[in-house]
């Protein structure tokens, strides 16, 4: 129990900068769907060009920031060796990237379709250097556990940027000087990424840079398979992004793409739970894999996880007549995918936590099999059915491949490494989200706002019932639970 209060603890301060974070973020969704109408297409390119980038970061960090934590844990009277290892691998690799990219980005803007602004793919590119190399201290700060800094880093370059969003997008147009385009955007994601390197500067002094060799080579047999595994699983999250204007190359394709990639933005609130609980329980399990009862403690971390993210699931439905405020008016008939989005997160962040059984025993190749085989999966849906059912089909691909990766993980991990999972009490969690959803959209539209959020109020608060009363008891919480007393025996 002393651990999963630990976890707890870490969850809360990393999700402090990951949920706020990402809250903050939101306020450039309205903004960039208010300033960007959706047949403009702007909201496609943005869309678009960061499903690149995301692809482009999981390619440059090449499983370092996993790679970083097993061999700190494992040799922790070396880790400072480890970590100036790992950030001369990144940093060179950034550096090779650079320069291929300044050389050779016009013809690539070409082949991706932004032959008339290639300046809109050059920075977006040129950011993901930095990115990159940030990830392996923040990563280092993670080791530390030092989550302040690293949650008071991230939140300061996200407030930086919504400021420059609002002075471009709003202010100096409104007062005249400039006219709205899509690339300032991407100019300020750049600035602000160079600008948190500076941040970082302890970080990044005060110790020799020492390239072992040895390390390096153990530490990349140990990553090449995480690398494959982040492909397949980023190709996940952004195949559908990448490929819908190729499927549909026309102004009407890019319409349909930002409208589908803004309801998303409504869906991402599984993405930030998922997130948050990544960066306390990834420096979690591999600090308690000697532990005898770890097994035990990831099969509650687990059942925890997909409680909370049931509930966040639900809450997003009963109170979507609010969140689509979020996003412009003009984008709203694609709010039906954010369920489906929502239920292929909770897939994800099913299959994140079945991972760490092959990272525990070193066999990460199992990882890139079940990702490889989910993103053959999505691909194939969204090449078949892209074409006559549009960005529905996206939403779908993702149950379906996310589907799949948790499956194959699920009944390969208990045969490897088996873990007794609560199966029985998780069925019944998702059986009544199941139903509770259900109830939500059977509501009849045609009734008013206010008694259809009544009742899914009522509905979220016995979901929250459900949980006090058989797996978190208000007396077991801090502060809240002196008001309650502690049960007698």
């Amino acid at each position: 129990m002393a651990q999963l209060k630990s976890l707890a603890k870490d969850t809360a301060i990393y999700g402090l900068s990951s949920i706020v974070g990402r809250f903050l973020n939101w306020l450039l969704v309205p903004l960039y769907t208010a300033r960007l109408a959706a047949a403009s297409g702007g909201y496609g390119v943005i869309t678009n060009l960061y499903a690149y980038t995301a692809l482009l970061l999981v390619l440059l960090t090449f499983g370092m920031e996993t790679t970083f934590f097993r061999f700190a844990n494992k040799n922790q009277e070396r880790s400072q060796i480890i970590y100036s290892t790992a950030l001369m691998m990144v940093g060179g690799v950034g550096l090779i990237y650079l320069l291929l990219l300044l050389s050779f980005h016009q013809p690539l803007a070409h082949a991706l379709g932004y032959a008339e602004h290639p300046e809109y793919m050059l920075m977006l590119f040129v950011c993901v250097a930095f990115d990159a190399f940030q990830c392996i201290v923040f990563a280092y700060l993670r080791f530390q556990r030092r989550p302040v800094k690293f949650a008071a880093l991230k939140l300061l370059n996200i407030l930086v940027n919504i400021v420059l969003n609002i002075l471009f997008f709003i202010v100096l147009p409104d007062m005249g000087v400039l006219r709205i385009d899509v690339g300032y955007a991407f100019a300020i994601n750049l600035f602000t990424s160079v600008m948190l390197t500076f941040f970082l500067y302890k970080e990044l002094t005060g110790f020799p840079y020492v390239f072992d060799r040895q390390a390096a080579r153990q530490m990349w047999q140990y990553a090449w398979p995480i690398l494959i595994l982040g492909v397949a699983g980023i190709l996940n999250q952004t195949a559908d992004k990448i490929l819908y204007p190729l499927i549909r190359p026309t102004q009407e394709g890019r319409m349909e793409l930002g409208i589908y990639g803004a309801c998303v933005k409504i869906a991402m609130i599984m993405a930030m739970i998922t997130q948050a609980f990544r960066y306390a329980y990834e420096p979690f399990v591999f600090g308690q894999a000697r532990d005898k009862d770890s097994r035990e403690t990831y099969g509650k971390a687990m059942k925890y996880f997909l409680i909370f993210t049931l509930l966040a699931f639900i809450i997003v439905c009963a109170y979507m007549d609010i969140l689509k405020y979020i996003i412009g008016s003009d984008y709203w008939e694609g709010l039906r995918v954010v369920p489906i989005v929502m239920a292929a997160e909770i897939m994800m962040g099913i299959y994140f936590n079945l991972s760490f059984w092959y990272k525990l025993i070193d066999r990460t190749i199992w990882g890139a099999w079940f990702s490889g085989a989910g993103c053959l999966v999505l691909v194939a849906v969204n090449l078949l059915f892209i074409p006559r059912y549009g960005y529905m089909a996206c939403a779908w691909a993702g149950v379906a491949g996310y589907g799949t990766a948790m499956l194959l993980s699920y009944f390969v991990g208990q045969r490897k490494y088996p873990i007794d999972y609560p199966l029985r009490s998780m069925a019944a969690y998702v059986a009544i989200a199941a139903l509770f959803t259900a109830i939500i959209y059977v509501v009849p539209r045609q009734w008013p706002v206010w008694m259809r959020l009544g009742i899914n109020t009522l509905l979220v608060l016995l979901f929250c019932g459900h949980i006090v009363s058989h797996d978190l008891p208000l007396h077991s919480l801090p502060v809240v639970g002196k008001y309650f007393g502690k049960k007698t025996s």
